[in-house]
């Protein structure tokens, strides 16, 4: 049994009205990868901070290599060579990248005086890690993929025993993610110790030696992984059976909601991001779009929502025309949108939950008379809807901003279906949440449909895609390359078709 490096005894840590840690205990060992795994709001984040020194424990005790470990700051744990790359980076945009690994470690005057060391010390790390980078670009002109990189090589630079990962694959490609896992198997057999906080099973089940699952603040369990299964690990961290696969399709499909024509859209740098294309979407089916991120697919759903303008083609919702509406216009014609990012296009972060549930209506009755809110009717309505769609928070009146991620998917989600659109437009709709909120999110999608609404669901997450869709368009350079049925006997050939392999015997009418 290999020795042990990191154990934490009975920590607890509390914030106000939150109890996060609730006495947890584990123990790392050294050269594996551990995965920490857990919905949203287990306290998996707030227990690795404590060990990278961002919080301070109420109660309980870290050892680290034998030794008791009072951690301040992390510059604290940089010195003890403990690194940890977050869900959200933490990089400066206008920096470059030999800037932003060297941040806040050296004097300003050592460091230009030395940069050229600098950038020659990365570009071997770079090269002997296999996480291929410039040091001299700048960060707002790299890729995601790219951008979590420099966080992993700017805990290399500082030289690291123990590297912990907080949901690192939540914003990646599955093929970023693939090299992401087989990086962190290198690096364990080079005897690097692994934190790997996440909710996906799968990833578990690909790359961890053990995992500990943790629930309301405690641990429930820790198993090695090979005697593990993804069913047993949900139902731990869930309390409770899991099912992902929502029921089959109830009911015939109508008439067409949704109809486009030749569309075309330019991305942000006005070049072309979606190409002349057409698609339709009847009342009672999900039609899924399938395609490695950053092939047009957000381009079309801010088209059809009227948050970016449409260059060419036609748009047309429930027989009406509805080309370059706003999407207020859009709102009234029956559409409902859950957009890709929650935090810029799906909620206002300052404001409560209530007010984030009326958004669209807040301006009308039964929420406002005479130009005057009704605090109390919004109240109200928040509180049916939470209740409704399990949101999990201390009150209404709470900012949405500190909710989990899973939670305020859930408020999104809750806001837009309670309006039974006709067309509902979903761009990644379990992006970061956590398997009980996913399994719930997947089955509001289901009911949708079986209500009669027409649904256009897009997402990376080809096993989301292939579970609730009726039949999957495959997007390759803006273009639609492949109309193919959602089942997963295909799944190689929707892989090709993704990647631009098209054929005649790929495609289905």
């Amino acid at each position: 049994m290999s020795e042990t490096l990191l154990k934490l005894d009975k920590i607890v840590k509390t914030f106000p009205g939150v109890r996060a840690n609730r006495g947890v205990s584990l123990e790392i060992r050294k050269g594996e990868i551990h995965c920490l795994l857990g919905e949203n709001g287990a306290g998996k984040t707030v227990l690795m901070s404590i060990v990278y020194g961002l919080h301070q424990p109420d109660s309980g005790q870290v050892i680290y290599n034998g030794e008791h470990l009072d951690l301040r700051s992390p510059k604290d744990a940089i010195k003890r060579r403990i690194g940890m790359v977050h869900q959200h980076f933490m990089l400066v945009p206008t920096l470059t990248v030999a800037e932003n690994i060297i941040l806040g470690q050296y004097p300003p005057w050592k460091i230009l005086r030395h940069m050229d060391r600098v950038e020659e010390k990365i570009e071997k790390l770079s090269r002997e890690f296999g996480l291929k980078i410039d040091p001299k670009a700048l960060i707002h002109t790299l890729s995601v993929g790219e951008q979590q990189r420099v966080e992993i090589l700017k805990t290399l630079y500082h030289g690291v025993d123990l590297l912990i990962l907080d949901e690192p694959t939540a914003v990646l490609t599955p093929q970023e993610t693939d090299r992401l896992l087989v990086f962190l198997k290198e690096m364990a057999g080079r005897g690097l110790t692994v934190i790997f906080i996440t909710h996906k099973l799968d990833e578990v089940m690909q790359v961890s030696d053990r995992v500990t699952v943790l629930r309301d603040g405690r641990e429930v369990a820790t198993v090695v992984t090979a005697k593990a299964s993804p069913r047993m690990l949900a139902k731990l961290m869930v309390g409770r059976e899991v099912l992902l696969e929502p029921p089959p399709r109830e009911g015939p499909k109508g008439e067409n909601v949704l109809s486009v024509k030749n569309l075309f859209v330019n991305d942000e740098r006005d070049l072309p991001a979606v190409r002349e294309v057409s698609l339709e979407v009847r009342s009672g089916e999900i039609v899924g779009v399938a395609g490695v991120s950053g092939n047009g697919q957000s381009e079309l759903a801010l088209a059809l929502a009227g948050l970016m303008p449409v260059a060419g083609g036609e748009i047309h919702l429930d027989g009406s025309v509805a080309t370059n509406l706003s999407p207020r216009k859009l709102s009234c014609l029956g559409l409902a949108h859950v957009p890709e990012d929650r935090h810029r296009m799906g909620v206002v972060l300052p404001f409560s939950v209530a007010e984030n549930f009326v958004l669209h209506e807040f301006d009308h009755p039964p929420f406002a008379r005479n130009g005057f809110l009704r605090y109390k009717m919004i109240k109200s309505h928040a509180m049916d809807l939470v209740r409704q769609y399990d949101v999990r928070l201390g009150g209404v009146d709470d900012e949405i901003v500190n909710l989990s991620g899973g939670n305020q998917q859930k408020v999104v989600i809750a806001r837009e279906l309670h309006r039974k659109p006709r067309l509902l437009l979903v761009n990644e709709p379990t992006r970061g949440i956590d398997i009980g909120a996913t399994e719930f999110v997947r089955r509001q999608i289901a009911a949708q449909r079986d209500a009669g609404a027409a649904v256009l669901l897009i997402s990376s997450d080809l096993e989301e895609l292939i579970a609730l869709s009726d039949r999957l368009l495959v997007f390759f350079e803006g273009r639609i390359v492949g109309q193919i049925r959602a089942s997963r006997d295909r799944i190689e050939e929707i892989g090709l078709l993704m990647a631009g392999k098209s054929g005649k015997d790929l495609v289905e009418k």
